[in-house]
Formats: C-alpha cells, sequence, structure tokens
C-alpha cells in the first residue's frame, strides 16, 4: 500500500499545526483544485477526493495522532514524493485511509461535494454603479447622495464621500454593501464608478485644467495683462502683441490635484472675440482702421 503524504496534499510543510491551520489549509485547496473551475481536468477530480480525505484525518485530533507516528517515520527520514493510490469504484476514500482509519461509510462523491458546495461560506456578489461629479467636486472633495433599488425591490439611500482629487473613472468601494452572502458568508461591496463631467468654464484631460482667455482684437493686437481665474484662485499673465486665437498660455501648478500632492497645469487658450454691437464712434474707428491697415490674413 502506497503512503500518502496528507500534509503536502494540502500544502503543509509540517505536522506542527493547529486545526484551524488546517482547515485554512482545506479551504485553500479545495478553492483551487475544485472540479467547476478545472472543468474535464480529470486530475482535479482526482485532488478533491485527496484533499477531502486528508482534511477528513488531519482535522480530528484522534485520527492525527495516529497518523502522525506514521508520517514520523516515513517522511521525515525520506521525504517521499506524492503519489496517486487506486480507489474502489463508489468510494471518495482511498485504500490506504480505508486500511488504517477503517472503512467509513460515506455518501457518494457527488452527493458529498454538493453539500459541501451547499454549505460553504459564499461571498455576495458585488454591485457596480456609477454617479457623476463636477470637476470643481472632484477637486475639492464631495459628500454625495446615491439612491439604488435592492433586490427586495426597496430604495436603499448611500452617503458616498469623493475624495479630493479623485480621478475620472476611479471607483469607490462601500464594504460590504453589495449582494447578500450565503451560509454566512460575508457581503459583497458597492462599487461606485465616479465621472468627472466638464463645465463651462474648465476640461480636465489627466491633470491638466483648460479654459478658455477672451480677448478683443486691440488687446490681442497691442499686448496686455490680463487675469485668468482658475479653480482655486487667479493668476496675473502678460499677453503679448500680436497674439493670435488658439495660442495656448501654461500655468505651471494650478491645474488639478495629483495623488503626490502636486498639481497639473492650467491651460488657457486664446478665444478673439468681436463685439456684435458697435457703437457710432467704434464703427468710425474700425471702418479708419480697414482704410489705413494693410494687414491682409488671407494674403500668402
Amino acid at each position: 500500500m502506497i503512503f500518502k503524504d496528507y500534509y503536502k496534499i494540502l500544502d503543509l510543510e509540517t505536522n506542527r499545526v493547529t486545526i484551524e491551520e488546517i482547515r485554512n489549509a482545506y479551504r485553500l485547496a479545495a478553492k483551487k483544485n475544485h472540479p467547476d473551475l478545472n472543468i474535464g481536468d480529470r486530475l482535479a477530480e482526482e485532488k478533491i477526493k485527496d484533499i477531502n480525505e486528508a482534511y477528513r484525518v488531519l482535522s480530528n485530533s484522534s485520527t492525527k495522532r495516529k497518523y502522525d507516528r506514521m508520517w514520523t517515520t516515513n517522511v521525515l527520514k525520506r521525504r517521499q514524493d506524492y503519489e496517486e493510490s487506486k480507489r474502489s469504484t463508489g468510494s471518495v476514500f482511498s485504500d490506504f485511509f480505508n486500511m488504517f482509519f477503517g472503512t467509513i461509510k460515506e455518501k457518494s462523491s457527488q452527493e458529498a461535494d454538493k453539500n459541501h458546495k451547499n454549505s460553504k461560506a459564499k461571498k455576495g456578489e458585488n454591485v457596480e454603479t456609477e454617479i457623476d461629479i463636477t470637476i470643481e467636486e472632484g477637486f475639492y472633495g464631495k459628500n454625495k447622495k446615491i439612491s439604488l433599488r435592492t433586490v427586495e425591490g426597496k430604495i436603499k439611500t448611500f452617503s458616498v464621500d469623493v475624495p479630493a482629487g479623485i480621478r475620472d473613472g476611479e471607483k469607490i468601494r462601500l464594504i460590504g454593501q453589495g449582494k447578500r452572502g450565503e451560509n454566512g458568508g460575508k457581503n459583497g461591496d458597492l462599487l461606485i464608478r465616479v465621472n468627472i463631467e466638464n463645465s463651462n468654464r474648465f476640461k480636465l484631460k489627466g491633470y491638466d485644467l483648460y479654459t478658455d482667455l477672451l480677448l478683443t482684437p486691440w488687446e490681442a493686437a497691442l499686448g496686455t495683462r490680463t487675469d485668468i481665474n482658475g479653480i482655486d484662485n487667479y493668476s496675473q499673465v502678460y499677453i503679448p502683441q500680436g497674439t493670435q486665437s488658439g495660442e495656448r498660455i501654461r500655468i505651471p501648478d494650478r491645474g488639478y490635484k495629483m495623488g503626490n500632492g502636486a498639481r497639473g497645469d492650467l491651460i488657457a487658450e486664446v478665444k478673439i472675440m468681436v463685439p456684435k454691437n458697435l457703437s457710432v464712434e467704434e464703427k468710425k474707428e474700425f471702418e479708419k482702421l480697414n482704410e489705413i491697415s494693410r494687414f491682409n490674413p488671407r494674403s500668402s
């Protein structure tokens, strides 16, 4: 009869382990080799039988002591490679198990596995949803309320603390607020994806904030100093003469927050605005400029 190393089957290096450690090792091994996760793998089906057999022996203090005497003789002196023993049809335990610990009447492997699955604690599924926030809410942080319909059909309201500097697409996790667990398992989590919406004032690209800088034709032509309003302050900038529409002015460290405490840049795009309604005097000045100016933007 081939000796079977139950500790090796459960990935345990020594027999000096507690029942709780044996139980945890069993759960990990059973999950890793479960037939449902290894469909069509005959070896996985055999391994799960060995894992159940090893746990049955080692989780009982009396049979563990009896097994440990053999383990000390057979393993510590010469650690053997694990070999699978032949099993009699219809039995979930090997001849090795039955020879040393007596024949135990068990349910069929399929029944035992089904009962194990039904009784095993299972964590509930996670629930995912989304919320929309403004750039300002993302920059400063904000407490938001979100209402969801539960499985029972009731409306449940959650309080969500959006941290300052959250990224677009980042998820907030509310632990234990997902679907209920089964057989004493923990509840799933609620995952909330945050979508940061652009506003009329700002557009967010990475960590940089984009805004428009509106100039009159004479400011762009003559040059000027002006203020650019950022998300939390304003900056004074110099506009050189001859500035064109579409040109950009970059102001360092005035953009969106980064995770390390730094910030992106504020980028102002120049847009030259022409007055729609001219006074009589303004109209005369533009007409005069039209007569004396040789500037033609369409010429080569």
